[in-house]
């Protein structure tokens, strides 16, 4: 193992709510990913506003604020090797309509919103988005 990283899975209130945090934190388990820590937590809009910055100048940066906060989420430090690429495979196509098979987002994903996960997009972000949720 000589390029092991960490990042950053949330599952979200559409996927916590249907009670499906076991059978997806199994799917990253099958898949070679390490659950290094987690916890379920309630967030506020405005700790979703924080955690979401990079996209405040999307149409929909409102939306999905409102969302992350609407429920209970899991969030999960996720450690394996090239973690933040493997994870994005994982999870699939932000629309779960465009996932492929076998992607968390195609199993259980709702819509484009309710996609059931995120997971940090680069290992810069990786820190940053793990540092919001498990620095204490």
């Amino acid at each position: 193992m000589n390029n092991v990283e960490q990042t950053l899975s949330i599952i979200k209130p559409d996927a916590v709510e249907r009670n499906l945090q076991d059978e997806i934190k199994q799917e990253f388990i099958n898949k070679g990913f390490e659950i290094q820590k987690e916890k379920k937590i309630h967030i506020s809009k405005q700790e979703a506003e924080q955690f979401y910055k990079v996209h405040e100048t999307k149409p929909f940066y409102n939306e999905l604020c409102s969302y992350l906060s609407s429920g209970p989420i899991v969030v999960m430090e996720l450690s394996r090797e090239n973690a933040v690429l493997e994870n994005r495979k994982l999870m699939g196509a932000t629309n779960p309509e465009d996932a492929e098979e076998g992607t968390i987002r195609k199993k259980y994903g709702i819509s484009i919103d309710k996609n059931s996960v995120h997971g940090s997009d680069s290992l810069e972000n990786a820190k940053i988005e793990l540092d919001f949720f498990f620095k204490n």
